[in-house]
């Protein structure tokens, strides 16, 4: 079970994957980013009544400053203009500090990795295999071994490029206020 973190290049394998999946959750994107908790408590027992084998969860994880780098640049888009989420106007340096508030304006409200990959309150751990979205080349290993063929994967939903500058305090104040993220990011690929 591939759980599709936001912002983790999700859609293109899922463009690679679903041609081979038994079952694919596209739309609404709440389906399609199904985190852990939720597939635990909601489609895990949906499927062990359908007769499916205990499956093995998978996910993908980005390095904190580049995921929300990745959500500030996909929020910056001309058609996000004028819609509380928008990045437009505001710098990365105050996105990251909005993100670290408890509760963030719409433009820098874009959940958490870490809490996406938790089973949201019993002791089980996290997913069986977690890769960094930086080390793709072992997460493809993964997939070509177990389909037993070449995955290949073509660029989609990717964030505009633009150059992204963090001052040293504001990345210290993300670390000392979400500490999670990083060792979430830390413990994956090993």
């Amino acid at each position: 079970m591939f759980l599709a973190v936001p912002k983790t290049g999700t859609t293109a394998l899922e463009g690679a994957l679903a041609p081979k999946a038994a079952l694919v959750f596209r739309d609404p994107p709440i389906l399609k980013h199904t985190p852990l908790y939720r597939y635990r408590r909601l489609v895990e027992p949906l499927l062990m009544k359908a007769g499916q084998v205990e499956l093995k969860t998978l996910a993908v994880i980005r390095h904190p400053v580049d995921w929300l780098g990745s959500w500030y640049r996909y929020r910056h888009r001309d058609d996000l203009v004028g819609q509380p989420n928008s990045t437009r106007g505001v710098s990365f340096d105050d996105f990251i500090v909005e993100y670290t508030r408890g509760k963030p304006a719409p433009f820098a409200d874009v959940g958490s990795q870490a809490k996406f990959l938790t089973s949201g309150g019993d002791d089980k751990p996290g997913p069986d295999h977690l890769f960094r979205y930086e080390d793709q080349h072992k997460m493809l290993a993964f997939f070509e071994e177990r389909f037993g063929e070449p995955i290949a994967l073509k660029r989609l939903n990717v964030s505009p490029p633009m150059a992204l500058a963090l001052k040293p305090e504001t990345l210290a104040r993300l670390e000392k206020k979400r500490p999670e993220e990083f060792e979430a990011w830390e413990g994956a690929g090993r």
